[in-house]
Order: structure tokens, then C-alpha cells, then sequence
């Protein structure tokens, strides 16, 4: 797979993760060409820490694994939407969601 396409306007691309059975939005990271290739390698979720400037595996430290189901690129080749089966909480914070502060 040529990956090179997906990281014309940034060394990094985001990823959308959403949760395959419910369509619920779990979190957004950032993947680069290493992530990128590991997740489509090892079938669960590879992300660039953008604060740490390392890969990480989501789960490797909580147990909390994405297992990818879908991989789609939008329109522009810039941003992913990766649907997965969760296991546990997708946020640090222990919540399913990352998104879970209503502001209206």
C-alpha cells in the first residue's frame, strides 16, 4: 500500500475512531506512516504521541485494545475514519468516550 499519499500535507494524518457496533465517536489521535502501517499490520490501533513523540499502541498499558474492523480515508486522502470493537474505555480518563463534556 502506498501510504505516501495520505501524508502530502503533514507528517501526521487524524484519525477518527469510532466504535463499529454503535457508530459512537471514541476519540481522535493522530497517526503517522509507522502507525499507520502497524495498524493495517497488526489489525488494532498504532498512534503517533504527539506530547510524548513516540508511537503507542492503544491498550498496550491499560488493556483497553481497539481491534480495527474498517479503514477509510475521506475525500482528500488527509483524515481517517477507523472503526473498531473497543475493549473497555477508549478515554485516559476511564470514560467509554472521549467525548463525553456537553457544551450545549
Amino acid at each position: 500500500m502506498d501510504f505516501d499519499k495520505y501524508f502530502v500535507k503533514s507528517e501526521l494524518i487524524p484519525a477518527v475512531i469510532q466504535e463499529k457496533s454503535t457508530g459512537e465517536v471514541l476519540m481522535l489521535a493522530y497517526m503517522n506512516k509507522e502507525s499507520m502501517q502497524k495498524t493495517i499490520e497488526t489489525g488494532y490501533t498504532w498512534f503517533w504521541s504527539r506530547s510524548r513523540q513516540e508511537l503507542w499502541n492503544k491498550g498496550a498499558t491499560s488493556g483497553h485494545f481497539q481491534k480495527v474492523v474498517d479503514i477509510f480515508a475521506d475525500c482528500d486522502d488527509d483524515t481517517l475514519l477507523i472503526t473498531v470493537e473497543q475493549t473497555g474505555a477508549a478515554c485516559h480518563t476511564g470514560s467509554h468516550s472521549c467525548f463525553f463534556k456537553k457544551l450545549k
